[in-house]
């Protein structure tokens, strides 16, 4: 998969993300049936973020990527694109991310997420854009939190100005 892009604010070097442990994650831009595009809203951090997560144990990419989107917009999808990776170096944990994201659509009706205690602590919320309306809510979001101002909200932007040329082909 593409590397899109190496997220590193604070500037870190190669010789100290040696020592970082790695995540691998999987996200996912979600298309239904009406061409609207699902996002979560961190309510109580004031930020979008894209549906996914941290592929947990021996999981592959794609289990984990269905995994989190049952979880997160109750949804069964069926993948049919790649958009890229991107690296993130995260001093706030001393972590290497690695997300792989990847186009999807809606296989069946959607459902009622299940969000974990963290998720529904943090006011999560999934909502269904059209592409304009994901585009402004990721770019004017004023994140309260390092986590989502300096990693998740550029990560995803990037991600979704990727997916455009994908999205307008549906």
């Amino acid at each position: 998969m593409k590397q899109l892009a190496l997220i590193n604010p604070e500037n870190v070097s190669e010789k100290e993300v040696k020592e970082y442990p790695v995540r691998e994650s999987v996200r996912a831009i979600v298309v239904d049936e009406e061409g609207k595009i699902a996002l979560l809203h961190v309510v109580k951090e004031n930020y979008f973020k894209w549906p996914g997560g941290g592929i947990e144990g021996a999981e592959d990419k794609m289990t984990a990527l269905n995994r989190e989107c049952d979880e997160e917009i109750a949804c069964d999808i069926e993948v049919f694109g790649e958009i890229g990776s991107i690296v993130e170096y995260r001093t706030i944990f001393n972590l290497k991310q690695i997300s792989y994201c990847y186009l999807a659509k809606v296989k069946k009706k959607k459902g009622v997420p299940t969000f974990t205690d963290f998720e529904k602590e943090k006011g999560f919320k999934n909502v269904w854009l059209n592409y304009e309306e994901a585009m402004n809510s990721l770019i004017n979001s004023q994140a309260t939190s390092v986590e989502g101002r300096s990693y998740i909200v550029p990560r995803d932007t990037i991600l979704l100005k990727e997916a455009k040329n994908y999205l307008a082909k549906l």
